[in-house]
């Protein structure tokens, strides 16, 4: 549900609209918060939920429940803190949102050794320095913030915040269907393995896939915030020359990125198990899957840069119904077939859970590399003038069709107004 503020800051950084961040920035806030109220009953039920609704081993399901529950404060910490990454990534301030990160790592990795190993607390001990630890993060970045380093996005909190929050939320709907489905779909993936025969042991072993998939799509979501941003700021500057560079860039950079992914983890494949059990039946089954592990980094690697650049254009609706046609209309029927049906198990899921990402990868690229950024970059422009008068009211986007122009039928009609009005562009540079 934060997303959608990556759209409409970056732009909005790119036209100079600067002083239009922190409202943008407040009235996340109040989503996000509002979302993370709604999602604290699944953690506080985790229990039942997984045991009784998702048939998850009831061992599984009896430590995970209170993990989940004391895990609740860092749910709201999330909802805090994405606006203000957000706030920080579309004006370049990185650098010090890392160092906050990095400090905190090292106190959060001391508080854990202690609480778990010392203080003999276990998951419990590990949950809750998880919400000191995501809480500092947040309050070391709000000071950052509000202390003066920005003077014209930031002017402290304001009314018009609770101005005309449906727009938002359904920008904000569009983004968080994009992204909680290619997220809930590897979820799935461990949802669908606990329903196979030894289902404690599969999970060990997927766990371990799954630990290091996400290592690499750490580093790729990295690229993909970085390419949005960019992406956004060069469309709202008015400059589509410059927003395809940065999109062939980065996704050659993720390609190169995993490939060397992909080769680790195929020459090393049965190593590296050995780093997250000590169980042989774990390890041995973990290097069966390094195959496929290997051809899954590499992709998981492109589509997070593909995602970016979808939202940093504002896409984010079309690509949720890829999304969905790829995810959970393929992938997952093709990896019931090839689990359940043709009992190949974990790994006849997860093939057929790629062959659903192969496909989504495919129609991404060819909508970003058919687009035309020239138009893109016009409709953005216009965007902000509209946006950015002496209303504050905030952009109510619908789903353009997946063509070749991802041009919806009423931001043609915004460019005609536009002209009508013989509006005089202002590029900023």
């Amino acid at each position: 549900m934060g997303s959608a503020l990556e759209t409409l800051s970056g732009q909005a950084v790119g036209a100079g609209q600067l002083e239009r961040l922190g409202t943008y920035t407040q009235q996340s806030w109040i989503i996000c918060g509002a979302t993370a109220a709604a999602l604290a009953p699944a953690y506080a039920f985790a229990t039942p939920i997984l045991h009784s609704f998702l048939r998850q081993p009831a061992a599984v399901a009896r430590a995970a429940g209170p993990y989940a529950r004391w895990a609740v404060p860092r749910l709201f910490a999330h909802a805090a803190n994405i606006p203000l990454l957000m706030f920080f990534q579309a004006q370049s301030r990185v650098w010090v949102v890392a160092s906050i990160s990095g400090a905190v790592l090292g106190v959060h990795a001391a508080l854990t050794y202690v609480a778990v190993r010392r203080l003999g607390f276990g998951l419990r001990g590990a949950a809750v320095v998880g919400d000191v630890s995501h809480w500092l993060v947040v309050a070391a970045q709000f000071a950052y913030m509000a202390g003066g380093r920005f003077p014209d996005a930031w002017k402290g909190f304001t009314a018009r915040a609770f101005n005309n929050l449906g727009a938002f939320v359904k920008l904000s709907l569009g983004s968080a269907v994009m992204i909680c489905l290619e997220f809930w779909y590897y979820t799935t993936l461990l949802v669908l393995v606990g329903l196979l025969k030894h289902a404690k042991l599969q999970l060990d072993i997927m766990s371990v896939c799954l630990n290091y998939e996400f290592m690499t799509i750490m580093v790729a979501l990295g690229f993909s915030t970085a390419v949005g941003i960019r992406v956004s700021n060069e469309l709202g500057a008015n400059r589509p020359k410059e927003t395809k560079f940065a999109v062939v860039v980065s996704v050659s950079t993720s390609i190169f990125m995993g490939a060397i992914f992909m080769g680790v983890f195929l020459i090393w494949r049965t190593s590296l198990p050995k780093f997250f059990s000590d169980s042989h039946e774990v390890i041995h089954g973990a290097s069966r899957l390094g195959y496929l592990l290997a051809v899954t980094v590499f992709m998981s690697s492109i589509w997070p840069v593909l995602s970016g650049v979808a939202v940093g254009a504002g896409w984010q609706v079309p690509v949720a119904f890829i999304n969905v046609g790829c995810y959970y209309l393929v992938g997952i029927p093709l990896g019931i077939l090839f689990g359940f049906k043709l009992k190949r198990g974990a790994m006849g899921i997860w093939m057929g859970m790629m062959i659903g990402t192969f496909l989504q990868m495919v129609i991404l690229f060819a909508i970003i590399f058919t687009t035309k950024w020239e138009k893109q970059a016009v409709l953005a422009e216009a965007r902000m003038l509209q946006w950015g008068g002496k209303n504050e009211n905030l952009p109510l986007m619908k789903s353009p069709p997946a063509d070749d122009q991802m041009v919806p039928a009423e931001d043609d009609e915004m460019l005609a107004q536009g002209s009508q009005k013989n509006i005089e562009f202002v590029r900023t540079d």
